[in-house]
């Protein structure tokens, strides 16, 4: 397999990921996006002769204009930018998992600081207040009263750029102490962890602690809907327990409030298309990185008996 790797950075992630690339023999090509040109027929990046690229740009902007290029060229690249550009904006994914009947937050959008003041005192306090853009909880604000309300939308008011001027409002969901993220390839759950804090932010990137959890067939469906919500690929979903009471030991167990091993439900607070996998590959006993390269290589199967079929019709 001829594949390349886009990117701005390369992380630990983009090393497991290359590394298993090299060891099963296959020919890697690194494209950094930030030394080339994309016009509207051709690029300097030399993607010409490559079975599959994939996406790993740290970048969201360079993310969603890169793969729009390259899959304008016919250049087969994961995540295509369809998915990219819905996982890439909060409301764009709230308004796919909903429509397609995954359980999320409630949330509203404003666009003055006087509507959203409303929004939020229709949620109450404590709601969310989330930037449309951003990732490893940047930016966001549980907002416990109104005047905690009035100071951060005047914050964002005044911060100029016009994404600061969608006010992305969302119900606090009391979840146990921990989040679920799943690595899922085109809906097939790899593996999955949580991630325990003690603050209401529980990111890994913001020190969440991580464990391996094991996900039911509720959790499993759930996956599944969500990442064909968005289009597919190879995609990181976030899951948050209702129905668990924060004094069970669901962090040690796993067990819900109904004591069957499960929580009563889950809600999908968000899905991701440039997905890191270090924490994930850390926290588990799964091959992160192996499985991945398994799924690269089918899509790259995929592809080519595709167009051997489409030259023979």
């Amino acid at each position: 397999m001829r594949v390349g790797v886009l990117y701005s950075r390369i992380r630990k992630d983009e090393k497991l990921l290359l590394g298993e690339l090299r060891e099963r023999g296959h020919d890697v090509a690194k494209i950094d996006v930030r030394k080339e040109r994309f016009g509207l027929d051709s690029t300097t990046a030399a993607v010409d002769d490559l079975d599959l690229v994939v996406d790993r740009c740290l970048s969201t902007s360079r993310s969603l204009y890169a793969t729009r290029f390259l899959d304008s060229y016919g250049v087969p690249v994961v995540n295509g930018p369809e998915t990219a550009d819905v996982c890439a904006d909060k409301a764009k994914n709230s308004l796919a998992l909903a429509e397609a009947d995954v359980p999320t937050p409630a949330t509203e959008v404003a666009f003055t600081t006087e509507a959203a003041l409303e929004a939020i005192e229709s949620f109450g306090y404590p709601c969310v207040l989330k930037p449309v853009t951003g990732s490893w909880g940047r930016l966001m604000a549980k907002i416990d009263s109104r005047n905690a309300a009035e100071a951060i939308l005047e914050h964002k008011e005044t911060l100029g750029h016009y994404e600061h001027k969608v006010f992305y409002v969302q119900e606090f969901v009391d979840k146990p102490g921990r989040d679920i993220r799943v690595l899922a390839v085109d809906g097939e759950p790899v593996a999955a962890m949580t991630r325990s804090s003690d603050h209401w932010l529980t990111n890994a990137a913001k020190g969440g602690e991580t464990e391996p959890f094991e996900l039911d067939e509720r959790a499993t469906e759930l996956v599944e809907k969500a990442s064909e919500a968005v289009g597919g690929g190879m995609l990181g979903v976030d899951l948050m327990e209702v129905g668990v009471e924060a004094e069970s030991d669901t962090a040690e167990t796993g067990v819900g409030a109904d004591g069957d091993g499960a929580a009563d439900d889950y809600t999908v607070h968000e899905v991701n298309h440039t997905v890191e996998f270090k924490a994930l590959d850390a926290a588990t006993d799964v091959d992160v990185p192996a499985r991945v390269v398994d799924w690269l290589e089918a899509k790259a199967t995929e592809l080519a008996d595709g167009a051997v079929a489409g030259a023979d019709a």
